[in-house]
């Protein structure tokens, strides 16, 4: 049974939530993002729910909180500097101490809650995927991320990458309202500046937070069971 809601639950959050995100782009254009922006929110609990233990549960929603809340505030901390910002690497802290639907949830609660100040629009719940996506996967690597300081460092530099092919992916249904591989060719390619600075401050963040924020994780989830 266990393992029949851990596939359920990755199916949700890796299938359902994609599939809601383009099909309500695509029939609704950007008329509708804050409803699509609370309907991925609300689905990406689902799976936490499911796997919520009233022993654990409530401690892990708590160190949860307050990693969404790091992450929102080290966004506007870093707000002078363009696409410099420590959200991917706290979102993959949260995935490997934490799990990888603590991870989802942590990255789309990050993007949903920080654009309250950043601005919300269409581009919103594919922030939301994009960073949960990133989430979700540090924590099934967390075994090799947590014994290696280079694999953490690959892993900033394919979190950027993924990051910006997912947002050129929304750019091109933004601007065609269907997706065309060529003018997803052209936006990747002129991201890819971007795409640098994403990857080169995920890197600088996973090192300099990974340590001291792991070790606290670490020791806390031992001592209550999370």
């Amino acid at each position: 049974m266990s393992g029949t809601k851990k596939i359920l639950r990755a199916a949700i959050l890796l299938f359902a939530v994609p599939a809601v995100i383009v099909i309500g782009t695509v029939a609704a254009g950007n008329r509708a993002y804050v409803w699509l922006s609370i309907c991925v929110a609300l689905i990406a609990c689902v799976p936490f729910f499911i796997g919520f233990e009233k022993k654990s549960g409530t401690g892990k929603m708590l160190i949860l909180s307050v990693l969404v809340a790091l992450s929102v505030l080290g966004r506007f901390v870093f707000s002078a500097l363009p696409h410099f910002k420590p959200v991917t690497a706290i979102v993959v802290i949260a995935g490997m101490y934490l799990g990888a639907e603590s991870g989802f949830l942590c990255g789309a609660l990050s993007a949903v809650l920080s654009n309250i100040m950043f601005g919300q629009g269409p581009w919103t719940p594919f922030q939301m995927f994009s960073w949960g996506l990133i989430g979700f996967l540090a924590a099934t690597a967390s075994p090799i991320l947590k014994k290696s300081r280079l694999a953490l460092a690959l892993y900033g530099v394919f979190s950027g990458v993924i990051f910006s092919l997912l947002m050129d992916g929304f750019s091109v249904l933004w601007a065609e309202g269907t997706f065309s591989l060529s003018r997803y060719g052209a936006f990747v390619v002129a991201a890819l500046p971007v795409t640098a600075i994403y990857a080169v401050s995920n890197v600088i963040f996973l090192l300099a937070l990974s340590v001291s924020m792991g070790e606290k994780l670490e020791r806390i989830t031992k001592k209550y069971g999370i």
